[in-house]
């Protein structure tokens, strides 16, 4: 009788524990910074199965042009933002869904007017071997908007504690585009422009769907008023910032505007097989520093806030999944991409080894935001786009995309370099 008991107390316990577990698990899953991680590799997943459609379906020539009119795209988004994605995250905390929305709205009005008129001066005065065509201007500029938004919904979603709404837009996203791209495959189309339009229409269906439903959202009685001189705050932050969001941008993407430059569109095709991929490993990283902001700066107030530990454990991370990611998309790129693309193995390592160093830079920056030292950021985003430019222009002539590479590989570590030291001397300042 008394083994029965202890066998039963013993299976108590153990359903106990697992109850713990299961407990601790969800827990986890509703935290913001897994949502977005999981947001980021679902992207992640859909962006390689379109870059292997593409590869499979276009000449490196068309789909280096497809992402020429990409990275086109995400450096007019930065622009248009201005720098707000972050100030708004650490300035519009805990607001309603619906408020929020309308603040974020009246940040973009004049950016956008002033890029329509932008589009249309373009337009009637490029010179025609510079010049797309009136349509492809237009879809740059709706698709702007778009992507503009889609990260606007990012911040919103973050500051407002609906970051599952975020992942949900995503997924209906990602889903979206993946069966045009599939339907575009099935049909042999080989025009860049239709490839390019499947993006526009999957961004803007979801995000329009869920801002009309965040703005539709009965009033929530526990949200933190918002304040007419937060917007002028989030501006001010933001202009502060948008140094650092234009030479981010142009560190991660103006390799793709001057490869065609300098070399080839169908050398950007084979370069951007691989750098699609590598770019991967950074976004959990970059996801966590987007979704702790607001906790690191309230930490950083009351004397708490620790950045050794989070710098070294993004580190390990780092030395842990860099020799993975390269290994295997070394030993996948003609299996996967077809023998065309074969020279593109020669960048894997030094882009691998970038993405590594922009990783770890993504979380010593986002502790500099928190500690208000948005000067600071823009300067080691300029740093690295600098240094990343200069290499190009060197190296690229000479070497092709391995140039390209290597130029990635000494703007992600010099920008890296600047944080850490920026973060050293800011630390060294508040202890004195």
């Amino acid at each position: 009788m008394s083994e029965l008991r202890v066998d039963q107390q013993a299976t108590a316990r153990l359903a106990a524990r697992r109850a713990h577990r299961l407990t601790w698990l969800a827990g986890q899953l509703r935290e913001p910074y897994v949502q977005l991680i999981a947001s980021q590799m679902l992207t992640g997943a859909v962006a390689f199965a379109a870059n292997i459609l593409m590869v499979r379906s276009l000449t490196p020539t068309h789909r280096g042009e497809v992402a020429l009119l990409l990275q086109v795209t995400y450096l007019a988004t930065q622009v248009l933002l201005l720098g707000t994605e972050r100030s708004f995250v650490a300035t519009y905390h805990n607001v309603a869904a619906g408020p929020a929305v309308r603040a974020y709205a009246k940040l973009l009005i004049v950016p956008i007017l002033v890029g329509l008129v932008g589009s249309v001066i373009y337009t009637a005065v490029a010179p025609h071997r510079e010049n797309p065509g009136p349509v492809i201007v237009a879809m740059l500029f709706w698709y702007t908007i778009v992507e503009a938004s889609s990260l606007a919904t990012r911040s919103i979603a973050i500051a407002v504690g609906r970051v599952r709404d975020f992942l949900v837009c995503r997924v209906l996203e990602s889903v979206l585009l993946l069966i045009m791209l599939v339907g575009l495959y099935a049909a042999h189309t080989s025009h860049p422009e239709i490839w390019f339009l499947a993006y526009l229409v999957a961004g803007a269906v979801p995000t329009v769907v869920y801002l009309v439903t965040w703005l539709r959202l009965p009033p929530d009685p526990d949200a933190v008023p918002v304040h007419q001189e937060q917007g002028r705050m989030v501006r001010r932050e933001g202009l502060a910032l948008f140094p650092a969001a234009i030479s981010n941008m142009a560190m991660l993407r103006v390799d793709r505007l001057v490869i065609p430059a300098l070399a080839s569109t169908a050398a950007l095709g084979l370069y951007t097989s691989v750098a699609t991929m590598t770019e991967l490993l950074a976004w959990p990283l970059r996801a966590y520093a987007d979704s702790r902001l607001g906790r690191w700066r309230a930490a950083h107030r009351d004397g708490s806030l620790r950045a050794a530990p989070l710098v070294l454990a993004a580190a390990v991370y780092t030395l842990v999944v860099v020799p993975v990611v390269a290994g295997g998309l070394y030993l996948l790129i003609v299996p996967v991409f077809g023998h065309q693309y074969a020279p593109a193995k020669v960048v894997v390592l030094p882009l691998v080894l970038a993405a590594g160093l922009y990783a770890i830079s993504r979380i010593s920056l986002g502790l500099l935001i928190a500690r208000g030292h948005g000067a600071l950021v823009s300067a080691a985003e300029i740093t690295g786009f600098v240094v990343s430019f200069a290499v190009y222009l060197l190296l690229i002539p000479r070497l092709g995309i391995l140039g390209a590479a290597y130029g990635s590989l000494a703007g992600y570590g010099a920008c890296l370099l600047f944080a850490l030291v920026a973060s050293r001397v800011v630390k060294d300042e508040n202890d004195a």
